[in-house]
């Protein structure tokens, strides 16, 4: 069985950055900056720094009070970084000569350069290194040249335009040092990221090379068993023929053997049609296994005893070979586990087909005594495993295991597009536990 809990018992976890909406980290930002820099503009004071108000020590080191120029820069980074995916680089530049003329202006020290910080990221993120490394430190030369060239001796002082102080030896070692820092949590993260999408790649691959080896092992027993029972039935069959009339207690021996000997190949048939079944079977002697079926399918499972409600979502319509036939097989094997271990008594079974436009979503929950999820393992069953198969191998999810105060639920999305839509047919046909 999955060694997974479904959808409802799985822990949360949080998604990572990259798939948040694009304006959950500007919200957050803007929020974050204006409190931040009115809370340190009216701050307590602290000796000759930021946070003593706008009026200026004895020294003459403070700042200018926020105006509504000054709050305009601190929501514009913000603002900006709402193109951050769609523009990176130019996302970077404006972030970038925003935050400079924030602190040209002498305004309040504060949180402003984290919008800075999150361009970076981006622009990182995205694979523009050289671009940001260039144009980080030349942002930083240019500013810290101009500020040398029009800085006042005392800060926020003289009636200038930009009226930003000089910078220190302290002031250029915190901006440089800042920036370096960005940089860097920008590169690990983005090899972070490259390694996990890495990882992704080699389990999908693994993935398929185990399917490819199932698809193979099953041919390899195609051969084997059916070879080997096919020949007993034709000699046994020779043998009943040549002594049916002689001897006939010796060819009713004869067709007892034939007759197990094609029940098990019958069984073995079963179990790997669907690897031999292929898209381009142009006129099947029986009707191919698909949604088309799904009435047929549930009416022999109420028949049996099982309460059975359907509901039927979106647009129904035939549906590609691959996820007709795993979305089928799924529904099926499910109705058979839940009458093999739900236990006496009545069950009820809802199921739920939703179709998309781009996949099909399998739900089936029955309220039954449910089964261990070690079941599966250890009766040697490839019920579980066969449709997990099925839905690895479309390139889709599956999820199986008890529901919260008894019974067991089976949760299945299969794409209807997609590069390995075609393999479906090719996973193994699971089977029954």
């Amino acid at each position: 069985m999955s060694n997974h809990p479904p959808s409802h018992q799985a822990r949360l976890h949080w998604p990572l950055p990259s798939a948040w909406p694009v304006w959950v980290a500007p919200v957050f930002l803007a929020f974050i900056q204006l409190f931040g820099s009115f809370g340190a503009e009216h701050g307590p004071p602290s000796e000759g720094g930021p946070g003593r108000g706008p009026d200026w020590d004895e020294e003459g080191m403070g700042h200018l009070p926020l105006d509504f120029l000054g709050v305009m820069l601190i929501l514009g980074g913000p603002v900006a970084l709402l193109f951050r995916r769609r523009y990176p680089r130019a996302t970077l530049a404006v972030v970038g000569a925003i935050t400079s003329l924030y602190f040209l202006r002498a305004y309040t020290y504060g949180p402003v350069p984290f919008s800075a910080g999150v361009a970076i990221l981006a622009a990182l993120v995205a694979g523009h290194r050289l671009y940001v490394w260039a144009g980080t430190s030349a942002v930083i030369a240019v500013w810290l040249g101009i500020t040398q060239l029009i800085g006042v001796e005392e800060r926020g002082k003289g009636g200038a335009v930009f009226p930003v102080e000089q910078p220190s030896l302290v002031d250029t070692s915190f901006i440089v040092g800042w920036s370096l820092v960005a940089l860097i949590g920008g590169e690990l993260i983005r090899m972070r990221g490259q390694k996990a999408a890495e990882s992704a790649r080699t389990r999908a691959e693994e993935e398929r090379r185990q399917a490819s080896e199932e698809r193979l092992r099953m041919a390899r027993e195609l051969h084997d068993v059916l070879a080997h029972n096919i020949s007993m039935i034709n000699v046994q069959a020779g043998v009943a023929l040549h002594l049916l009339d002689d001897d006939p207690q010796q060819a009713r021996t004869a067709l007892a053997a034939i007759k197990e000997a094609s029940k098990e190949a019958l069984t073995e048939m079963r179990s790997v049609i669907g690897v031999l079944r292929s898209e381009g079977e142009r006129a099947p002697r029986s009707p191919t296994a698909g949604m088309e079926r799904l009435e047929e399918l549930l009416n022999r499972a109420r028949s049996a005893g099982l309460r059975v409600d359907a509901e039927i979502t979106g647009d129904r319509r035939p549906l590609p070979a691959g996820p007709d036939l795993a979305a089928f097989r799924i529904v099926q094997e499910s109705l058979t586990n839940v009458s093999r271990h739900a236990g006496g008594g009545p069950v009820t079974v809802r199921l739920r087909i939703a179709y998309g436009e781009h996949d099909v979503a399998v739900q089936v929950d029955d309220d039954g005594q449910g089964v261990s999820l070690l079941d599966d393992h250890h009766s040697g069953g490839s019920g579980i495993n066969g449709m997990r198969e099925r839905a690895v191998a479309l390139g889709g999810t599956f999820e199986a295991g008890p529901r919260p105060g008894g019974g067991f639920g089976v949760r299945a999305s299969l794409p209807l597009t997609g590069e390995r839509t075609a393999s479906a047919e090719s996973a193994p046909a699971g089977g029954t536990e």
